[in-house]
């Protein structure tokens, strides 16, 4: 930035907007429990390594701007409150076409970016709202199935489920696996029924939610994520926000380093979505840099990454709020829903 520029706020230069890379769908694989049996994890090297992250790729000012406003667009905006309504996801949806204020977006000047998040996440009793609300924006909509958070609901309801919220116009589903089938190691079993998931997903892409905080050890986690993905799974996810720890830099640091196995082995590209716990701008930014840093630029574009997010997006604001005047916004100032 030239030191004589009258605006010290706004990010300079800015690139115009790429279109997203259209990613293949995952094809999915046979079931090689050789390969599965044989993950190991060496927990204390995983979180050494995660413990690195953010003191090694901290940003700032310009920078760092530019990096909140990437967030922004690999954010599922996401209300999954037993108290939602209709106003309530209206409300969430525009929040998603326009997370900005004017006076910021005038301040950083990038109103010829329309930055807008990368999807909303609802249930499915709120699906056919989301998207009359969405219309013509593009912003797909996410709903949650298959009994969440416990998945525990009879096999075939679950797949009807699924059905549903396609028909509905959902253009994601948010499953979840059954962790019982991890506990007793039917590795064969949580195939099934994932790729059952999958099939009935059709053109919806699908997001497989494992449950990281229920699963106890990093060995489960890894072991549960390359199942899924050779079941067929688009992206796997860390939680349902719902357990009573979430998305953390270790358990995710295992899981997009299984991505990377299984990209190295079939050339397939599997998303990542951390969900839950995540509500600070600077979490926000190491998660960011892990995914760089351990997969590449093509996961920091939404086809291939995304936040689990509902308070997120006012922390980002308050964050670009400061960068632009200074001075710190009250949080009531950034409302979602």
């Amino acid at each position: 930035m030239a030191s004589g520029d009258k605006n010290p706020g706004q990010i300079r230069p800015v690139p115009d907007p790429v279109p997203p890379v259209q990613h293949a769908r995952n094809p999915g694989m046979p079931l090689e429990l050789d390969w599965v049996r044989d993950v190991r994890v060496n927990r204390s090297a995983v979180e050494r390594r995660a413990g690195t992250i953010g003191p090694r790729r901290g940003v700032k000012k310009d920078w760092q701007a530019a990096w909140l406003l990437r967030a922004i667009r690999l954010m599922d905006l996401t209300t999954l409150q037993g108290d939602d309504t209709p106003g309530r996801v209206q409300r969430l949806c525009a929040k998603a076409r326009r997370p900005l204020e004017q006076h910021l977006i005038d301040a950083l000047g990038i109103g010829h970016l329309g930055i807008r998040v990368g999807a909303v996440c609802v249930y499915h009793e709120m699906v056919a709202t989301a998207v009359e609300a969405l219309g013509d924006s593009g912003i797909p909509v996410a709903a949650v199935s298959t009994g969440f958070p416990a998945g525990l609901s009879p096999l075939p309801q679950r797949i009807r489920e699924i059905e549903a919220s396609v028909a509905a116009g959902a253009q994601e589903i948010d499953i979840v696996i059954t962790r019982a089938h991890l506990f007793t190691g039917n590795w064969q079993a949580m195939y099934d029924e994932v790729k059952a998931f999958r099939e009935a997903c059709g053109p919806a892409h699908m997001k497989t939610i494992l449950a990281t905080g229920d699963l106890r050890v990093l060995r489960n986690v890894a072991r549960a994520s390359l199942v899924c993905m050779m079941a067929g799974a688009d992206f796997i996810k860390t939680s349902t926000g719902k357990e009573s720890t979430n998305a953390t830099l270790p358990v995710s640091l295992v899981m997009v380093r299984m991505i990377r196995e299984y990209l190295e082995r079939t050339g397939v590209e599997i998303g990542f979505k951390p969900a839950g716990g995540i509500s600070q701008a600077k979490q926000a930014l190491v998660y960011l840099a892990m995914m760089k840093d351990e997969l590449g630029r093509a996961w920091l574009d939404p086809e291939l990454f995304r936040f689990g997010a509902s308070s997120l997006l006012t922390d980002i604001e308050r964050q670009l709020e400061h960068h632009t005047s200074g001075r710190y916004s009250a949080t009531y100032r950034h409302p979602l829903a």
